[in-house]
């Protein structure tokens, strides 16, 4: 049985409403989902996991929440190389800029994408949650 860590961080409550979408995905498809807020999870607990689905909303000017959820990413990019790895994230104004470039971001610290990320602006809707649980089984296959 895989095992799929998603770890989000959420201030509204729409990204974490994505990330128990993308743990059901996971559980549905087979997996042990378990759901990790940003403060839960660090670069040690990778290895527990054989995927890992990131969660954050965007902030400020489109980049990721800094205070919490980047300094956690920032330490698990290195442990991140041939990991199976699946984005997602919520947004309120813009065009979606925080995940292309967090994605590229990812991609060149060597984690291997489950699948394309997935956005939805503000609330997820029935069709961001079937996408979120496509994305956490996704981590699964």
């Amino acid at each position: 049985m895989s095992k799929i860590a998603v770890v989000y961080w959420s201030g509204t409550g729409n990204t974490e409403a994505m990330a128990y979408a993308v743990a059901d995905g996971a559980k549905n498809a087979g997996a042990d989902a378990v759901v990790f807020t940003a403060s839960e999870f660090d670069r040690d607990k990778l290895s527990e996991f054989d995927g890992v689905a990131f969660g954050c909303p965007s902030m400020g000017s489109e980049e990721l929440e800094d205070s919490e959820f980047q300094p956690m990413f920032e330490s698990c990019k290195p442990k991140l190389k041939g990991v199976k790895t699946a984005l997602f994230g919520s947004y309120g104004w813009g065009d979606g800029e925080w995940m292309r470039n967090w994605s590229e971001d990812t991609v060149n610290s060597g984690a291997v994408m489950a699948a394309d990320f997935v956005i939805c602006n503000e609330a997820p809707d029935d069709d961001a949650v079937k996408a979120c649980k496509a994305l956490g089984a996704s981590l699964v296959k």
